[in-house]
């Protein structure tokens, strides 16, 4: 079986560029199928748009802003997202550092305060802490063994504000500059 081979010269590299032309004409047949592959499209989706509505309405926006009447914007169910978290956190912590180290009602007709937690652990420690008998039990309670503690003890910082605590003296934790 024979091979024909068109025996052209070699391409020459210092050229630059390519000696023969793009087909101007498969060039413009692929243009306008596309063109027309693209129109067939458009009006393919236009018309399941209209169909598909026309059998299942929409119902009403999603979004809450297109209410019936813009003044009254009813919540979105909890939970709801927090815009800035990492600042009501910061702020949650600084209400709670405040509660803890300043003086207060906690409900003035019982005579209820609240005082700094210095002040009172020094309280504590001139006074100490109430006792009762050993077979006394609190009311409402039966007399058993005490519960574990819930939280414990230890130096360490617990809860969502513990980030904002200053480190220990002596951790070897860096200052921030």
């Amino acid at each position: 079986m024979e091979t024909k081979h068109n025996h052209t010269e070699p391409p020459d590299a210092s050229a630059g560029y390519e000696k023969s032309d793009a087909s101007i004409g498969a060039l413009l047949q692929f243009g306008f199928w596309l063109a027309v592959l693209i129109t067939v499209t458009i009006f393919a989706m236009a018309w399941a748009f209209k169909y598909f509505s026309r059998i299942t309405p929409l119902g009403q926006p999603a979004a809450p802003s297109a209410v019936v009447n813009p003044n009254l914007r009813e919540l979105p169910p909890s939970p709801r997202l927090q815009p800035l978290p990492h600042e009501e956190l910061v702020d949650y912590c600084r209400q709670q550092e405040q509660e803890v180290n300043t003086y207060g009602w906690v409900d003035r007709e019982a005579g209820i305060v609240r005082v700094p937690i210095s002040r009172a652990m020094d309280l504590v420690l001139a006074q100490g802490l109430p006792t009762r008998a050993a077979g006394e039990a609190p009311k409402g309670v039966a007399a058993a063994d005490p519960p574990p503690p819930t939280v414990a003890g230890g130096d360490e910082i617990q809860g969502p504000c513990a980030y904002l605590a200053p480190p220990p003296a002596g951790s070897g934790a860096h200052a921030e500059k």
